[in-house]
């Protein structure tokens, strides 16, 4: 399910409550505040009894300014050996940094697992930089040379620097 609102105190807790209120679990989840607003996605578990009383429950939220939308768990189709690696991009600021990069990974089959970005001020000049940090679930079909190559030619149009670097496989 995604939750978002204005950002105040309890949002979780309320809806921790009602999912527990159902016998429901709380299995994973991504939360936070940007921009004074609160986002959250997260996977529950209900008894198949419950689910019909936890959606009206947690539709009635909308009144108290939470909208959350609710999707039945796709189970995912196995699709081979996986390998994940991390992205981390650092430089000053411009618009299309995450266009541009997000393009040379979907070109290459690679999936963004994660994405967390900021702009923060430059510790001796004061300029805007640009960082962001990714987790990247690379096909078993990527050519891991290839989509390196592309990442460090896409940096060097932006003049960012590009780390990544392969950390598992599944």
């Amino acid at each position: 399910m995604t939750v978002i609102g204005k950002d105040r105190p309890g949002l979780v807790e309320l809806v921790a409550g009602i999912v527990a209120g159902e016998g429901g679990n709380w299995l994973e989840s991504r939360m936070c505040r940007l921009g004074g607003e609160f986002a959250g996605i997260l996977r529950i578990q209900v008894p198949a009894e419950k689910e019909a009383a936890l959606l009206q429950t947690l539709k009635a939220l909308d009144a108290r300014g939470l909208n959350i939308t609710v999707k039945s768990d796709e189970t995912a189709v196995d699709g081979g050996s996986r390998h994940f690696a991390k992205l981390e991009i650092i430089g000053q600021d411009r618009p299309g940094i995450v266009r541009e990069i997000s393009s040379a990974l979907a070109r290459q089959g690679v999936n963004v697992e994660e994405l967390n970005t900021e702009c923060d001020s430059a510790p001796m000049t004061g300029e805007t930089l640009f960082k962001a940090r990714a987790k990247l679930m690379i096909p078993e079909s990527c050519d891991v040379a290839a989509l390196r190559n592309e990442l460090e030619l896409v940096a060097g149009n932006l003049l960012v620097d590009v780390a990544f670097a392969e950390v598992e496989t599944v």
